[in-house]
Formats: structure tokens, sequence, C-alpha cells
């Protein structure tokens, strides 16, 4: 969490200090209409640099994916970003068009254009601009109005997965529009200074990126074929295991990544968490997913072995790697948050590691047939498993872990599950004096 808070707001400060080298808060005079033109830049750079950083996130550049903690990290970025760029075009588009309303209603008097005489001479590429300017407002202003409702419908959790998917890639051609708004009524001494600079970057990287979603070329490069191999149901669970067999082109995997799965072209991609270790030459690869939603809910009526897959990944550093290496590891894997959990413990099956593991699953549903694998993944990788039930054995928490693992201070700890109950454990270890950097949770939530 810590490099996308520095990501967010570093970027805003940056833009915000160039942005002071270019301009003033304090414009002289000093009046209502200065300040509003000196606010309608400044909220416009902010907006813009924040939806093209944003727009970069959605196209998946792995390249990120470790300087931010993996694509999760990166998608929580991407939401973030894109909350501070509705909030700054508000702003920005309250500034330019409710002073424009006040305006009409008496309540302020717009002042009167200066002299009489010939206007400066402007070059060909200013005087282009300045002609563009009322198509670039009327423009910009409707693809506000878009965008606004299309990052609040992202936002609402019960707005069904595979409509956000499809209506999300709108604000790609939107973003264009914003462009053009954007290079037209940015001040023209802004693009010969700093701050110009930093804003043809973002537009560049931007443009590229709307457009490699408009041509829907999103991760194509990592985009292997497979079918459908094997169907396991577990009812007590609502839980599905599925085995895929994927063509030649994978790259492979690590323990706790994910990957983008496409079983049906209408509904698109779904991300799931590899719930298998990969080994060079068994084109096999695993998924256990939860019904939790409309689509995972059906995905056991509609999956056949034997049917057609696209798997695109894998994404996450989620991956049980310490720096520096902790002589123990505390794994908590709540419900399906087992999932990477049972990949690790496949891997280490093959060459079991010299730390000492203890796996917290804590569960308020029970199949005995899943607890067995589960079991047996554990004993093979020499891993202690604490299987806690919740009708059983009461509430799982801090203190708890801590009774049961003496020696938790000498070990990281790798959380996947609920983000509040894992937000819950972070803030109590961290409470009790564990490094910020020793708790790892997995953010899957991809809107």
């Amino acid at each position: 969490m810590k490099n996308i808070k520095l990501a967010l707001w570093g970027l805003l400060l940056i833009l915000t200090g160039l942005w002071l080298l270019a301009d003033t808060l304090v414009p002289t005079p000093f009046t209502y209409f200065t300040l509003r033109g000196v606010l309608v830049q400044l909220t416009g750079v902010l907006a813009f640099g924040a939806m093209s950083a944003a727009m970069v996130l959605a196209t998946r550049p792995t390249w990120l994916e470790p300087r931010l903690r993996g694509l999760d990290k990166m998608y929580r970025l991407h939401q973030w970003l894109g909350i501070g760029a509705l909030v700054a075009a508000v702003i920005h588009w309250w500034w330019a068009q409710g002073t424009k309303w006040m305006v009409g209603w008496g309540w302020l008097v717009k002042p009167g254009r200066k002299g009489g005489g010939p206007g400066p001479d402007l070059g060909t590429l200013e005087g282009w601009l300045r002609s563009q300017r009322g198509l670039a407002e009327s423009l910009g202003e409707w693809a506000f109005y878009a965008a606004v409702v299309l990052i609040v419908l992202a936002l609402v959790k019960r707005f069904p997965y595979h409509l956000f998917a499809k209506t999300h890639t709108l604000l790609a051609p939107i973003y264009l529009v914003l462009a053009y708004h954007t290079v037209v009524l940015t001040k023209v001494e802004y693009w010969r200074q700093p701050v110009g600079w930093a804003l043809a970057l973002l537009l560049l990287g931007g443009l590229a990126s709307a457009l490699l979603v408009l041509a829907g070329r999103v991760g194509a490069r990592r985009k292997v074929g497979g079918t459908i191999a094997a169907i396991t149901h577990y009812p007590e669970l609502q839980v599905l295991e599925t085995t895929l067999t994927l063509a030649p082109g994978w790259p492979g995997h690590a323990a706790g990544q994910f990957a983008f799965v496409t079983s049906d072209k209408r509904e698109g991609a779904h991300p799931y968490t590899i719930a298998s270790a990969w080994r060079p030459g068994d084109n096999r690869i695993t998924f256990i997913t939860k019904a939790l939603g409309d689509h995972t809910g059906r995905l056991r009526d509609r999956l056949k072995v034997g049917a057609a897959v696209i798997v695109e990944g894998p994404y996450g550093c989620f991956t049980f790697a310490d720096a520096p290496p902790k002589p123990r590891q505390i794994w908590i894997g709540a419900g399906i948050g087992i999932t990477p959990f049972v990949a690790r413990m496949k891997q280490l099956a093959g060459t079991p590691g010299t730390q000492a593991i203890d796996l917290f699953h804590p569960t308020a549903e029970y199949a005995q047939a899943a607890i067995d694998k589960l079991t047996a993944d554990a004993h093979a990788a020499k891993v202690h498993l604490h299987l806690l039930v919740s009708p059983r054995d009461g509430v799982f928490d801090g203190p708890g872990i801590r009774a049961a693992v003496p020696d938790w201070r000498n070990a990281s700890i790798w959380f996947c599950g609920p983000p509040g109950f894992g937000q819950a454990l972070r803030a109590d270890f961290l409470a009790q004096g564990l490094a910020p950097e020793d708790f790892h949770q997995e953010l899957f939530q991809m809107r």
C-alpha cells in the first residue's frame, strides 16, 4: 500500500509543484475572475494528469508490477487515480461552468474585454488553438458528464462485472475527447515549461494506452488458449475446482499469482488466483472459484469438460518472497483466500524450504473432501495447518495467532481473504510491533 500511496500523492504533488513554477494562486489583480482562471487551469492539469496515469494502468503494464508490488495494487491505484481525476474534474467543471451560471443569474458581473484595437499577432498553431476553444469547451463538457457516469458505475459494487467491463472501456474514447479539450484549452505558455512537458508525457502515454484499449490489445501478448480438462464441485463450500490444459506459450507462474480467464466472450475475462504450482513439461493449471456473484454462481452450469478457454497472465507479486529472508512465515487464507496457499504448498511439496510455516484457514463452511486435500497438501509441504471452523471454534483474531505462534515476531505474515478482515489483522499486528513491510495482503479486487 505504501508504494501506491507514494505514487498517487507523488504524481499530484509533482504536477502541482510544476504548475506553481508556471503560474500562481495569487494572480494580479486578485479578483474572483482572475482566481477562477488559474484554478480552472490547475484543476484541469490535475484531472487530466490523474486520468492519463489511470489510462496507462488500465493496459496492465507488467514493467510496473515490481515497482507497485503487483497488478492488484496497480488496480487499486487505478481506482484512486480515477476518483482523484473525478474530484479534480468536478471542481474544474464548477469553476468553469458554475461561473457562467452565476453570471447568467446576475450573481456575478463578468468584466469587459480590454481595449478595442487589433488583437496580438498569433502564430499559426496558437491561432488554430484559439479557434478551437468553443468546440473544445463543448466537447469537454459532454465528455465530462459521460466520464462521471462511467466512473460512478465502476465504483458501484452491485453493478454487474460483465457490464462494468464493457462500459469501462468507453472511457478510452472519452479520454481522447478530453485530450483534445486539454491540448486546446491549456495555456499555451505552459507547453514551453516543465508542467507542459510533464503533461505532454502523460498525454502520450494516455493516448497510446487508449488506442490499445480500443484495439482490444490489452494483455494480447500474454494470452494462451486452453481447454477444460476436469471439474470438481464442492457443494458444501459452493466452490468449483477447474483444471485446464494450456496450449504452448504459457510462460509459467509463481505460486500466489493470478490470471484472467475467459470462458464466455460475452461475459469477458475474470481474474482468478492460480491454485497449482507450475512444473515445466506439465501444461496443466488449476483454478478454485467460489460462487460469490452472478458469474461465479453460474460457472458450475456453464463450464464443460473439453470447452475452450483463454488464459491471460500471470500477474501479481503475492509470491511469498521475503526481503530480507525470514526464518518463519504465517499464512492466513480466509475462506476462498486459501487458493494462493494451496499453490504454494504444491510447489513446496517438490522442494520443501527451510522456513517454518503456519497456515491458518478460518472458514465458515466445511467439506471433508476439500479439508482432506488441504491436509494432504500441508503434510507434503511440511506446513503446520491450523483449521478454524467459525461455528465450532469461535472468533479468529490476532491474539489467537500470536498464542499459536509465539515466535511471530520473527515471521512475515501473508494474508488473502476479505479486505476488511485483512486490514483489521494488519492494524492489530502493527500495533504489536510488526514492521509494515512484513504484512503482505492480496488486494484481490479488480474494481
